[in-house]
């Protein structure tokens, strides 16, 4: 069975996600709620990553979370969402006896039919990064350690799971989960017996190597910007900005990892080769950004010979009657959740998964009397007012839409008095050294 809070966000979240990644698709789900199997994911996005990962997924997972996050407060809360402590050694005191408790727990959750879910990384970047951190060896271990204290009666399976975003911060943007096929830990039994740490890091380098194949992963980091390049003038992949949206995502996501492998695949010769193609495109993008101007216009005008508005303009009238419900409704929790995050936090990989929870909660909560009030004095049905009330989310979601087709209607408008002609000649032969260059583009 699901604990009372993993249930509620399990479905709840759907809904938000939804409004944050509105294209969202899951790959080789399983479709069993249960199967003692430990999922190993990457960890793009820290917090982010269980909320997309448990929710985009059918199987019932409980996760294992770094231990400082447990304090006396949000242990309940922890503990109700399935969620176990995992202890470091930086963390300081017997963090090996503290472990051996918790794979004990892992023990019995496992043995009862439910599922793991392990960041084998063990942190997130504080720039999101294409790639995959090396594994550390603690779901293998786990694995081992809970077949051990069930004397190899039930079989154990491991399996990865790929988070792939294309932006985890930007909202509206994508979110795309692969699952490989799991393989099964009691094969290697004798193994194990033999010699436990060889067996150990080598399965580690196999979940590691399976991983990699659900995720795009760019090798070589001082490579990775040259890749997010290559998908915005292309607009094939998965940036989250510069993206032709009418190709499907799962086809976009194939994009990054086929020019991922393609990158990886080069000598440090050909690497040289490609060099003066790398660095006219971080000239181009720095310039961009030094003069204020979207890469978008730039191929606007490329295309039509002229920035459109009227699309932004039409927009903003539609919008706006659901902008200002939005704002009654959600302006004052979101405000208020913005800034107590973005002061709580350091780290910005943080912000979008707290204030996607916080958010959630607070304006479901504090919106909750409109349901009397709309029967009250709007309509006299409860099933109209609770209708309303599920209306809400998407009037919140009309007053971000609006503010931000304000934005870059602004945008346009600057850009469009603007001479973007020299940009769209270093656009064209950028684009043609692209294709010349690189088969996959």
């Amino acid at each position: 069975m699901m604990r009372f809070f993993y249930l509620m966000l399990f479905f709840t979240l759907k809904y938000s996600l939804r409004i944050f990644y509105p294209r969202n698709k899951s790959i080789n789900s399983p479709r069993e709620w249960y199967g003692r199997t430990i999922y190993v994911s990457n960890h793009a996005a820290s917090f982010m990553d269980p909320l997309t990962a448990a929710s985009l997924r059918r199987p019932i997972v409980f996760f294992m979370t770094r231990s400082d996050v447990f304090t006396p407060i949000s242990k309940p809360f922890l503990w109700a969402a399935h969620m176990l402590p995992i202890y470091r050694q930086h963390d300081g005191g017997d963090t090996k006896d503290k472990n051996v408790e918790v794979f004990d727990q892992c023990a019995r959750i496992l043995s009862f039919g439910r599922n793991l879910l392990i960041f084998g990384e063990g942190f997130t970047d504080d720039v999101f990064i294409r790639r995959l951190k090396p594994l550390k060896k603690g779901a293998v271990r786990i694995g081992f350690h809970v077949l051990e204290k069930i004397n190899w009666t039930k079989k154990i399976y491991i399996a990865a799971v790929g988070i792939n975003y294309s932006d985890p911060n930007e909202m509206r943007s994508d979110c795309l989960v692969s699952t490989s096929e799991k393989f099964c830990l009691n094969d290697y039994k004798e193994l194990y017996l033999e010699n436990p740490n060889k067996i150990i890091t080598e399965l580690t380098k196999k979940v590691e190597d399976l991983l990699k194949t659900q995720i795009t992963h760019v090798e070589d980091i001082q490579w990775s910007t040259f890749h997010e390049q290559v998908m915005m003038l292309t607009r094939k992949g998965m940036n989250a900005v510069h993206s032709d949206h009418s190709i499907a995502l799962e086809t976009r996501w194939r994009y990054s990892q086929k020019l991922a492998l393609w990158l990886n695949e080069k000598t440090h010769e050909e690497k040289v080769h490609l060099a003066p193609l790398k660095d006219k495109m971080e000239h181009y993008f720095t310039a961009l950004k030094k003069d204020e101007i979207d890469e978008n216009h730039v191929r606007e005008m490329a295309n039509h010979g002229e920035i459109n508005r009227l699309t932004d303009i039409i927009r903003l009238i539609i919008l706006f009657p659901f902008m200002l419900l939005g704002m009654v409704h959600c302006a004052i929790p979101y405000i208020t959740v913005k800034r107590f995050v973005e002061k709580s936090f350091k780290r910005r990989v943080f912000w979008s998964s707290v204030k996607l929870i916080l958010g959630m909660i607070s304006i479901g909560l504090l919106n909750i009397p409109v349901i009397f009030l709309f029967h009250a004095f709007i309509c006299p049905s409860y099933l109209l007012g609770i209708l309303y009330y599920h209306l809400i989310g998407l009037f919140g979601l009309a007053a971000y839409m609006w503010f931000r087709h304000l934005k870059r209607y602004r945008e346009s408008s600057r850009a469009k008095h603007m001479n973007l002609q020299t940009w769209v000649q270093q656009r064209s032969e950028l684009l043609t050294e692209i294709h010349n260059q690189i088969p996959v583009a």
